[in-house]
């Protein structure tokens, strides 16, 4: 699977679902859609979903899923960064040049009046290959060994992540400065 194959599986099961769910709908589509692929599809399809995901991992983009969220724990952050894969390609593109750009986002302005502080947040999408290679095999573990198998054969090694520069999420005037609409949009004090 190449990745232009995964943003076309990623928007196809993202059309016209519904992100109240917490995004079962969306990892509900994307099992369905890599079941029809063969094993190393879903290798394949988890590898490039990790590292769009391993690169969301910043202070700026965490900051964006804490004013979302109305805070955002490490966990919560995981699944804030598959909620924003999850939107498929043009955005999440946006999002890493400019995370202000969710304040534009239909949904996030939707549920932002409605008071929803789950926007975004889709703990499931994290799992759907883990899953389909799980209900396809009948073994999860050997996902995870396999995974682990084709990083080690090119030589990936773990290394820490640049988070760039920390700052207090607490800081209103600071998030405002950030992310001008965002904060307002969530309604946050500048105080």
């Amino acid at each position: 699977m190449t990745e232009d194959e995964f943003w076309q599986l990623i928007e196809a099961a993202g059309a016209g679902r519904d992100r109240h769910d917490g995004g079962d709908a969306i990892a509900d589509a994307i099992t369905d859609l890599l079941a029809t692929r063969d094993l190393d599809a879903i290798l394949d399809y988890q590898e490039h979903f990790d590292r769009l995901h391993d690169a969301l991992y910043q202070w700026k983009y965490w900051a964006a899923g804490y004013v979302l969220g109305g805070g955002c724990s490490d966990d919560a952050f995981i699944d804030f960064r598959a909620g924003v894969i999850s939107l498929g390609r043009d955005w999440y593109q946006r999002f890493r040049a400019d995370p202000d750009c969710l304040a534009d986002h239909e949904e996030v302005r939707v549920q932002a009046a409605r008071g929803d502080d789950e926007a975004l947040f889709a703990e499931p999408v994290n799992y759907a290959a883990a899953d389909v290679y799980e209900w396809v095999t009948g073994r999860r573990d050997e996902f995870y060994d396999r995974l682990a198998e084709r990083r080690k054969l090119r030589g990936e090694l773990d290394a820490e992540p640049d988070l760039g520069e920390n700052f207090d999420f607490e800081d209103g005037a600071e998030m405002h400065r950030r992310l001008p609409r965002l904060a307002t949009l969530y309604g946050w004090s500048t105080d």
